[in-house]
């Protein structure tokens, strides 16, 4: 009788390893499934390798973002457009005033003057919201002054829309 419970104590055990070893078999397999190499060293290994590779790719990438975010400042971000009637001769707004600045109001204005004769460009530098070489005029100080509006506005606007996603 003692011999017939031992017996199916160990069946039992027996049958309980099985699935547990089954159960540690099927997930080594998952473990290999989709590699190339065969024992479970060996994927680590290249595991391991790629994570490697991964993170100096990632160095890499910070690296070259840091940089075009310095670089970023330095691009036209502000854009001004100012139109306007300079001669009381002429009618309606046909000149304009074109401010293009980068985040440190440094760039460019320039001006179409139209008049019945002809229309004549100027360009002016500007260094920090002033002109270097020229005094501004009113007008072109109307145009730097709606471009960082109109940038101002446009953070705005994005802040919001990215809030509300």
């Amino acid at each position: 009788m003692i011999s017939y419970i031992i017996s199916a104590v160990l069946v039992i055990w027996l049958a309980a390893l099985t699935y547990l070893f089954l159960q540690l078999k099927m997930h080594y397999n998952s473990l290999l499934r989709g590699s190339q190499r065969n024992t479970l060293q060996a994927t680590l290994d290249e595991l391991m390798h790629e994570v490697k590779s991964t993170k100096e790719k990632i160095v890499k990438l910070e690296k070259n973002d840091a940089m075009l975010e310095q670089q970023e400042n330095f691009h036209i971000q502000k854009i001004g457009l100012l139109r306007f009637n300079p001669f009381k001769d002429t009618g309606g707004d046909q000149s304009f005033i074109l401010a293009l600045l980068d985040k440190f109001n440094t760039g460019i204005v320039i001006s179409g003057l139209y008049a019945r004769s002809g229309t004549r460009w100027y360009a002016k530098r500007i260094v920090k919201g002033k002109g270097i070489e020229y005094e501004l005029s009113d007008e072109e100080k109307k145009a730097i002054a709606m471009a960082d509006i109109v940038n101002d506005r446009e953070m705005v606007n994005k802040e919001i829309a990215f809030t509300q996603k």
